[in-house]
């Protein structure tokens, strides 16, 4: 397979309708350092699903009845398809990204992942649940190749390991190591894995049915959080509650989010919870930011070629507060389907996506191809920040998840109803590219920590205290150090599952040899504030982050 880079240096790449589009937003900043690079123009599937594993291999995915796709299984293998393209396909329709090796390597699933959900476990592999057809029930788990040979490493499918099937549903991992599953197409319910007697069961949320749109739905694909205290925060449509799943009882409803506008498949927008700091005080602060979407109708009126322009708002809310409220914020850029990552250093990315239309074949118009930072300690006025734009579309099914390296990972885009790469307004995109922000830049390297210790892959306890040992070569900051811990996401739809990033408590800095420095960190107290499992840890110095290294917390 052809491996093909490219670099594109993002100082003054502007296009002129995204000139004529931002001349009239004064407090707009502009990216001045970030780069995008094509890595490989045909990673032989469309990448619709994706998730970083701690071995640094991401994971991708898109659906078995595409048709033939451009990669082939290993040794001759084929399987026989329950689907309607082909009966029997010798292709592949996964993958695993090696990030040190820009290479692919085709792996084999069985049942169909289409509109799938999933997340990575406390032991590091990935469980993926439901998808279309013959794959709505099934669970499948892809363990990380950490010791094993390479090339036996695969899928493995439990047949029927749901209850319900889960078709548009999303997943989360829970204090005690579960991972919950909620909703989907005509489920309104949720159900847990692994499963134990009491378990055994699905159970009932009717807000999933209350937020449903007849011919609409915009209630897919709901945004999960876990909150703090240990409940989880479910967005779908227009409005939110908090649910304790352990009694399964609604213990606070949120106000709607003003306009009433939906924010959820089909009507696609995104969301993230924003930093987790002062994990040591009585009461913590939680934050939720939801961005994009599409107005009321949207779906409809596209699949009758009427693309009504999305939305260009974000609304803010503390899903702690006793008396929780939206605060509502205007982004540069109007969006639809775009996707949201959390950086190292707290900032948000907003990426992918469509100024017009609804997520569906064929139903968007008008790709965002410029980014945009969201800088959620900034004051208001001075929070978005546009990045300079790749030149790839990034439509439907399209993806974005970070690396260890600081890079954001972006891929997919198939709004076509088949691997269709000619007359068609916006063929399927089989290449893989690299977004680096501006903390990536050759000015910001004397500038950046390097880890020294402790070594990546170690295991630490809730609670524990830790020293985290690193290198600057030029003049270190004390007061601007702090350390970071990044929960790997699921992304696929514009939801990242599982998503989450914690600023941990830390002492004084020290120095402890030329250009050497020590800060003592104290990992989270809980399960409720990190899930166990693994996560990416970065020193940030002047909002510029180390690479990561992982640490498994338990």
């Amino acid at each position: 397979m052809a491996i093909r880079k490219a670099v594109v240096h993002c100082f003054i790449l502007w296009q002129l309708p995204l000139l004529l589009l931002l001349s009239c937003h004064r407090n707009t900043a502009y990216a001045a350092g970030c780069t995008w690079e094509l890595l490989m123009s045909n990673i032989g599937i469309s990448a619709m699903h994706m998730q970083l594993l701690n071995d640094d291999r991401v994971v991708m995915y898109d659906r078995t009845d595409f048709g033939s796709s451009n990669i082939s299984l290993p040794d001759g293998k084929c399987h026989n398809n329950n689907d309607l393209a082909l009966k029997v396909d010798c292709t592949a329709h996964s993958v695993e990204y090696d990030v040190s090796t820009n290479s692919v390597r085709p792996l084999m699933i069985q049942t169909n992942v289409w509109c799938s959900s999933g997340s990575a476990t406390s032991d590091g592999s990935l469980v993926q649940t439901g998808g279309f057809n013959d794959g709505k029930l099934v669970i499948r788990v892809f363990k990380p190749c950490i010791n094993g040979k390479r090339s036996t490493c695969d899928w493995q499918e439990m047949g029927n390991g749901l209850i319900q099937s889960r078709w548009y549903a999303s997943n989360h991992m829970l204090p005690d190591g579960r991972q919950i599953i909620i909703g989907g197409r005509d489920a309104f319910n949720y159900e847990f894995h692994p499963k134990s007697a009491s378990t055994n069961n699905v159970f009932s949320l009717p807000f999933l049915q209350q937020t449903n749109v007849p011919r609409e739905e915009n209630n897919l694909y709901p945004f999960v959080f876990l909150n703090v205290d240990g409940n989880l925060f479910i967005f779908a449509n227009d409005r939110a509650v908090l649910l304790d799943y352990t009694t399964n009882t609604v213990v606070k409803t949120y106000p709607e989010i003003p306009g009433g506008d939906p924010r959820n498949y089909p009507s696609t927008g995104s969301a993230v919870l924003l930093p987790l700091n002062n994990l040591e005080a009585q009461t913590i602060q939680a934050e939720v930011l939801v961005c994009g979407g599409a107005p009321k109708g949207s779906y409809l009126k596209a699949t009758g070629g009427d693309f009504v322009d999305a939305l260009n708002t974000c609304g803010r809310i503390s899903i702690t507060d006793p008396n929780p409220q939206w605060t509502m914020e205007t982004m540069p850029l109007a969006r639809t389907m775009g996707d949201m990552v959390i950086l190292p250093n707290g900032n948000v990315l907003i990426i992918n996506g469509a100024t017009s239309g609804a997520a569906g074949w064929g139903i968007a118009r008008n790709p965002v191809l410029s980014p945009v930072i969201y800088r959620p300690d900034n004051l208001p006025e001075s929070r978005f920040e546009v990045q300079n734009p790749s030149a790839i579309p990034r439509m439907y099914h399209s993806t974005a998840v970070l690396l260890r390296d600081g890079r954001v990972i972006v891929g997919g885009s198939n709004p076509n109803e088949l691997y269709n790469f000619t007359g068609v307004l916006f063929p399927t995109e089989l290449s893989l590219e690299a977004f680096s922000p501006s903390y990536l830049d050759s000015e910001s390297a004397n500038l950046r920590p390097q880890i020294i210790s402790p070594v990546s892959r170690h295991k630490f306890k809730y609670g524990q205290r830790v020293n985290i040992r690193f290198s600057i070569s030029r003049l270190l900051n004390k007061n601007s150090i702090k350390a970071t811990m990044v929960a790997p996401g699921f992304n696929t739809h514009s939801n990242t599952m599982n998503q989450r990033l914690l600023v941990l408590s830390n002492g004084v800095v020290k120095q402890v040899g030329k250009s050497v420095y020590q800060v003592s960190c104290l990992f989270p107290k809980s399960g409720k504030l990190a899930p166990p499992g693994y996560y990416l840890l970065f020193v940030v110095h002047l909002d510029i982050p180390s690479e990561g290294i992982w640490v498994r917390i338990f």
